[in-house]
């Protein structure tokens, strides 16, 4: 498939490249977009082009979740397997968080809170 200029002039096409472009500087491990699955092949083929790994999700009939970036990032993102973001564990949930460069510190409340770890509870496990 032959693309042209105009072929990436859609928004999600432009957030794409704009997120390649944090990748490839470094600013990202791994990048999550979700954008429209008439764009899946022309996404391929950018990715594809530019020798970055990713993992393709299907959300809906007409979205989809591009996850890119290191090697390492796809293959633990791929053994969570083709599930809805919703029903990832709360370690998953936590692990992608993490990998996404989502704020650490916000991480940790989010992950306390989906598993209901409170600090009576953490201190009737450290009391012997």
């Amino acid at each position: 498939m032959k693309l042209t200029c105009s072929d990436y002039k859609t928004a999600d096409m432009q957030i794409l490249i704009h997120h390649v472009y944090e990748y490839n500087k470094g600013l990202r491990s791994l990048v999550l977009h979700t954008m429209n699955s008439s764009e899946k092949e022309k996404t391929e083929n950018l990715l594809q082009r530019k020798g970055i790994s990713y993992f393709l999700q299907t959300v809906s009939a007409n979205k989809i979740n591009v996850f890119f970036g290191t090697e390492d990032c796809i293959k633990i993102v791929k053994s969570f397997g083709d599930k809805s973001l919703s029903d990832f564990t709360d370690e998953q949930d936590f692990i992608l968080g993490i990998m996404l460069g989502y704020a650490r510190n916000q991480q940790y409340d989010r992950y306390i809170k989906r598993k209901g770890i409170n600090s009576d509870y953490l201190n009737s496990k450290l009391v012997g």
